[in-house]
């Protein structure tokens, strides 16, 4: 057994069915990810496009069942790709990405669930709606784009509490009938849990430490 799959099965022993379990997989390879799908994870997080592109469909030719999900911010001239690469993106977060992968979806045929990344500690350095502002851009993901929104995401600042935050967001979706909640990474993700997360989001504590990127 790997030590990723041995850290998978710890990871699934500690959240006991409780939420679905989103295996970060972005910066690592294929070969590197393959012991977890042969483990049985198939729920995956990937980052960027790009990245994902060159290594998932050739993993998803071995592997059935894969659920691909978006977790890092897209841009507007990548929601083709996206919206034919995903089946979950979880980082609707402006009008103009709502409406281009509306487009690219009407234009695929496909619905793919779709869940808007809320900005809770609003901070200025990362994606995401301000909280005051959902009720206004949910209302246009609605009716202006038809777009599928099955639910909200978020990424508490790093320092403080994160517990305020998962609350916050599931209040957020309650209010507006939303039954997906993203919250959680591998840090908090059993804080997320008890605050109502239907999907965390766990990487390093199942792959380890991410490769270092040079430039």
């Amino acid at each position: 057994m790997t030590d990723a799959v041995s850290r998978l099965a710890a990871i699934q022993a500690r959240i006991a069915g409780r939420a679905a379990l989103v295996a970060v997989s972005k910066t690592f390879s294929a070969g590197e990810i393959e012991p977890v799908l042969q483990a049985g994870q198939r729920l995956f997080g990937e980052n960027r496009v790009q990245e994902a592109a060159a290594k998932w469909p050739g993993l998803r030719v071995k592997f059935g069942g894969v659920e691909l999900h978006l977790i890092g911010p897209l841009q507007s001239n990548k929601a083709a790709e996206a919206v034919a690469l995903f089946d979950v993106i979880q980082t609707i977060d402006r009008p103009k990405i709502a409406e281009a992968v509306a487009k690219e979806m009407k234009k695929a045929g496909k619905r793919l669930r779709c869940l808007i990344q809320v900005n809770t500690g609003h901070e200025p350095q990362k994606a995401g709606i301000a909280p005051e502002a959902l009720d206004g851009f949910l209302r246009q993901c609605r009716e202006d784009y038809a777009l599928p929104v099955s639910g909200l995401m978020c990424i508490p600042p790093v320092e403080g509490d994160p517990r305020p935050h998962f609350k916050a967001l599931a209040e957020m979706a309650k209010r507006h009938g939303l039954k997906e909640l993203s919250m959680g990474m591998s840090g908090d993700f059993e804080t997320a849990i008890e605050e109502g997360a239907t999907l965390v989001r766990v990487g390093s504590a199942i792959f380890g430490s991410r490769p270092q990127i040079t430039r």
